[in-house]
């Protein structure tokens, strides 16, 4: 038989693309599935909660006022002080946290990257005067940055939501900037200089898209924090406010009658500590699997 029908009967190998590497990397990682797998369930129930069936969670039952979990009674976690579910309660503060966490981080996403992306792929003066208002926005000290758009935003959902999010991108924009010096310089970003492609088309169609691992690794760190962050100003009483609740709500509201009712803030702080290491593992994962050097 000759070579050309040897390689004819051969069967063709298909490589695997990185991401699908990466899948099968994360898939393998117990830990990072583990914690996808609880996030999951976390969110699923949060977001379902309306059509689960529950109580409402404004409705107030005056012969169950700070009562510890009672199954046969249907309040897996107790009530609060004023006679509300605190499990329902729990679900749907969960949904402020983690619309706070998801919408706060892609505002960050969105402003870090292509800050980054610019600064990085220019270079030059505009690079300097760029990351120079990264650096003076670093001195100003997080928490009382926060604190004071909430402030001037009046305490409004959706604007505290922008609030965080416009305070977090910076780390995200010298992560992008990095990872745009390494690679601004190849031979394809050389070759689309050479065949006319605009600078902004180089930066949203070729800088970006090489940026991604790093990127999406650094959103799942940030998530936990938006939410940390969330849950401080609305212990602070800066927040979600009345009738609404977050995990941070209601940890504020359990830590005032904790000699009492200890279930009021032990179950929100437990449910809000699983979610943030459900987080944590995903991004340890995520991280492991895009790893370049680990391939």
């Amino acid at each position: 038989m000759t070579d050309l029908a040897i390689l004819a009967v051969q069967p063709e190998v298909k490589g695997r693309s990185l991401w699908a590497d990466a899948r099968r990397r994360f898939m393998h990682n117990k830990a990072a599935v583990a914690g996808l797998a609880i996030l999951i369930l976390v969110t699923l129930l949060c977001f379902g909660a309306p059509y689960l069936g529950l109580r409402d969670q404004d409705e107030i039952n005056w012969d169950m006022i700070s009562v510890g979990p009672n199954w046969a009674e249907g309040y897996y976690f107790g009530t609060d002080q004023n006679g509300r579910d605190l499990f329902v309660r729990t679900l749907y503060g969960g949904q402020v946290s983690l619309i706070v966490g998801m919408v706060a981080t892609l505002v960050s996403l969105v402003i870090g990257t292509l800050w980054g992306a610019t600064a990085g792929f220019i270079g030059g003066r505009t690079d300097n005067v760029m990351m120079r208002i990264v650096d003076i926005l670093y001195s100003i000290p997080f928490i009382f940055f926060v604190i004071l758009l909430t402030v001037v935003f009046n305490k409004s959902m959706v604007l505290i939501y922008l609030a965080i999010g416009a305070v977090s991108w910076l780390d995200m924009a010298r992560i992008v900037r990095g990872q745009t010096i390494s690679i601004r310089r190849k031979e394809f970003i050389e070759a689309a200089h050479a065949s006319g492609v605009s600078n902004w088309r180089i930066i949203t169609r070729h800088i970006i898209p090489n940026c991604l691992g790093p990127v999406v690794v650094y959103m799942t760190l940030t998530v936990p924090a938006v939410i940390l962050t969330e849950s401080f100003l609305s212990y602070l009483g800066m927040g979600v406010q009345e009738p609404n609740s977050s995990w941070g709500t209601l940890i504020s509201e359990g830590a005032k009658s904790m000699d009492i009712a200890p279930w009021a803030v032990v179950f929100p702080s437990a449910v809000m500590v699983v979610t943030l290491l459900a987080l944590n593992f995903v991004g340890d994962g995520l991280r492991d699997a895009l790893d370049p050097k680990d391939r």
